[in-house]
């Protein structure tokens, strides 16, 4: 066998190894799952998340998917606990500990401090008999039949077991909350999904001078000097009172010329498109992308009630805003 065949087989062996372990739980979301949940539910604090070394990290990874969904929360590091960052602990918390032993001395150290306070203690272990497990409120099984690791030494499938029942929190927490896209959009407001779910048509439209606008005896010729000045491959073709009348695209210029017309001495009115697509100013950006790519086109006009142009956007204002 050589070495690249040994890899893969390797490879393949460790996450069978671990998607073992991870159906395993299937069968541990049970009344200990649900009472882990409603005392986080009741919770009036935050979620306090402990674990040392492997189980640390992805204690951190809980806290932070539990505080992106809804669920306050943040990591403390056990061993420093001891040493003054219980303080961040206070009665109307709830804490959360992963251990695979159940024995970690620096979690168990502080047991004792974490029961004077009276919170509801979660236990994440691997060995239902530990101390750890015995201590807690609530217990959930995470153990695994074997790690990953050929020594059966390094944390590998026993990690992913923890980090798995961690997110069947979150995600069970997150739809008991009514935790909804909004919700998660505020939280992370500098991510695509932020920009997609909260930025409005108002926020990018061109407003006043800026939007391409003639009339319906506008010549050809004009209306491609306007297009030109403006930059978002359309004009709006609107009456005396502003009121949207139709379109007219680079592609309906195409048309045009495919026609031979006189761009001189035909009139918006032979040319546009009547109608056009058009949204309101209030709508999602999200949503403007969604009917510029249902329809193929490329840019809307923005209209208040009656079809008053109010402001006009194009797939390049889309693309500058990250929502695209």
């Amino acid at each position: 066998m050589n070495q690249d065949t040994n890899l893969c087989r390797l490879g393949r062996a460790v996450i069978d190894v671990e998607s073992a372990a991870v159906d395993a739980l299937r069968d541990r979301i049970d009344g200990d799952f649900a009472r882990a949940c409603r005392y986080m539910l009741a919770c009036e604090g935050r979620v306090i998340v402990l674990g040392m070394g492997k189980s640390g990290h992805i204690g951190g990874k809980i806290a932070a998917t539990l505080a992106s969904t809804g669920t306050p929360a943040f990591f403390v590091h056990p061993g420093e606990a001891s040493h003054g960052d219980l303080g961040m602990i206070t009665p109307r918390d709830v804490v959360l500990a992963l251990s695979n032993s159940g024995e970690t001395d620096e979690i168990n150290t502080i047991l004792p401090l974490i029961k004077r306070l009276a919170v509801p203690l979660i236990a994440l272990t691997g060995n239902a008999d530990s101390t750890l497990a015995r201590q807690a409120s609530v217990h959930i099984d995470v153990g695994v039949a074997e790690e990953a690791c050929p020594l059966g030494l390094a944390p590998t499938a026993s990690t992913t077991a923890a980090l798995v029942m961690g997110d069947a929190l979150a995600v069970a927490m997150l739809d008991a909350r009514g935790f909804t896209k909004e919700d998660f959009a505020r939280s992370h407001p500098g991510g695509r999904l932020g920009r997609r779910l909260l930025l409005r048509i108002e926020d990018l439209m061109h407003t006043g001078e800026r939007i391409p606008r003639v009339g319906m005896q506008t010549p050809l010729a004009e209306a491609l000097v306007e297009m030109t000045n403006k930059g978002l491959g359309m004009t709006a073709v609107v009456d005396d009172a502003d009121r949207v009348l139709g379109v007219f695209t680079d592609g309906d210029l195409r048309r045009a010329l495919d026609r031979e017309v006189d761009v001189h001495h035909t009139s918006m009115h032979a040319v546009m498109t009547e109608g056009g697509r058009t949204i309101g100013r209030d709508k999602l950006a999200a949503e403007a992308l969604a009917l510029m790519e249902a329809h193929g086109i490329s840019a809307l006009l923005v209209v208040e009630s009656d079809r008053h142009l109010v402001g006009a956007l194009n797939m390049h204002d889309l693309l500058r805003a990250g929502v695209v």
